[in-house]
């Protein structure tokens, strides 16, 4: 206790502690346990760090009805309309019955079609009673329009100069098919698949993790797509404010394909959007769609190094595919309605950018000379500078 006088004596203010060689350590007095609230953080798991997404600041891909009009970001989808008749455009289950049999599952000749039609017709003037198609044609076109399923194939014929000489070489005197698919049509139905639902982005995004650091996962987050969407506004700020960007992707390859009869050339286009994640893409859910076989024009050997049959398979090319992209060549200025899989309308602007091919391809679609880049105008032994 001399000790606790002579402290006491030294600072009178400060309190005196005396430790108890009596008392084990593991117990420790309950004067010197100190309630306070940070004793509980030890046994309090750390904040998490939270990422940070940013969207373009004009376009946004606003919500708005058929007509184009904004709505409330809140505003409920509308509800989709449903075909007036299930089995339409047949008149009932017994004629798509009877066409699926025999078109798909059977696969009868032509000629024995028409024989079969022609004993029903017999058989429904002897009860009174109408055959369910007129004749072959007839239940091919009813076949032909039907709406479920793929857009339908259509066919582009090429037309020969009308100045050409006597002598002109055969290639330059036939007509050419490209067969096509309308790629507005196509767009739609890339847009309103239910199978992108929660896998798609409607307006580019800038994403940055916990620590600040840019997180670069599907197309729309890329610089390319935030570029042209910034573009695309200072075109015509009033008019494209709120807009989905619509970002198309295409691409072509020339392929060689083994059949019984020798080799047979196919030259298909590809197209998909953006806006799917990548993750769908390599899923395969109907996020790439071929949309053009290109014609492939012969001639005899003698024109193989010809300069003017190279330059008219280029010009066919890019005729083809002038003509055919053509169907959205407005969409590309003016925003036009389309229906997403969300159920909501939006008024998007297609950007078509970005071609997927091999060098061969870039030369054929850049115009270039074999050997040269077909993105900047470098010397070929001088492209890294």
């Amino acid at each position: 206790m001399a000790e606790a006088d002579e402290l006491a004596s030294l600072s009178p203010s400060l309190p005196v502690l005396l430790l108890d060689n009596n008392l084990p350590l593991s117990d420790p007095p309950s004067s010197l346990v100190l309630d306070h609230p940070m004793d509980d953080l030890d046994d309090q798991p750390p904040p998490e760090l939270q990422s940070s997404r940013t969207i373009h600041p004009h376009l946004t891909g606003d919500i708005c009805d058929v007509q184009g009009q904004l709505l409330p970001p809140n505003t409920p989808p509308p509800p989709r309309d449903q075909p007036e008749l299930e089995w339409a455009p047949f008149a009932g289950p017994s004629e798509f019955m009877l066409a699926d049999l025999l078109f798909h599952k059977v696969e009868m000749s032509a000629s024995h079609q028409n024989e079969l039609f022609d004993i029903v017709d017999l058989m429904m003037e002897a009860y009174g009673d109408a055959s369910p198609f007129a004749n072959l044609q007839d239940m091919y076109d009813h076949i032909d329009s039907v709406h479920i399923g793929g857009v339908s194939w259509e066919c582009l014929v090429s037309v020969p100069r009308d100045d050409l000489p006597a002598n002109a070489p055969l290639w330059k005197t036939k007509s050419y098919e490209v067969w096509y698919r309308n790629p507005d049509a196509i767009l739609r139905n890339l847009l309103d698949n239910p199978d992108f639902n929660g896998k798609f982005d409607y307006t580019p995004y800038v994403e940055l993790d916990a620590t600040g650091r840019r997180q670069w996962a599907d197309f729309m987050s890329a610089n390319f797509a935030w570029h042209h969407s910034s573009m695309i506004y200072d075109e015509n700020p009033i008019n494209n404010k709120g807009t989905m960007y619509c970002l198309i992707i295409t691409g072509s390859d020339k392929t060689t394909v083994s059949v019984a009869t020798g080799q047979v050339e196919y030259h298909p286009g590809y197209m998909s959007i953006g806006n799917v994640h990548n993750g769908v893409w390599r899923a395969h859910r109907n996020t790439v769609v071929p949309f053009i076989f290109f014609a492939i024009p012969k001639s005899d050997w003698k024109y193989d190094g010809d300069p003017d049959f190279r330059t008219f398979k280029h010009q066919l090319y890019h005729s083809s595919v002038a003509a055919v992209l053509g169907h959205i060549k407005s969409s590309m200025k003016t925003p036009v309605v389309r229906w997403c899989l969300d159920g909501h309308f939006r008024r998007m602007i297609f950007d078509l950018e970005p071609v997927i091919a091999d060098y061969p391809e870039q030369v054929l679609l850049a115009g270039i000379v074999q050997g040269w880049c077909a993105k900047c105008t470098g010397l070929p032994e001088n492209l890294d500078n």
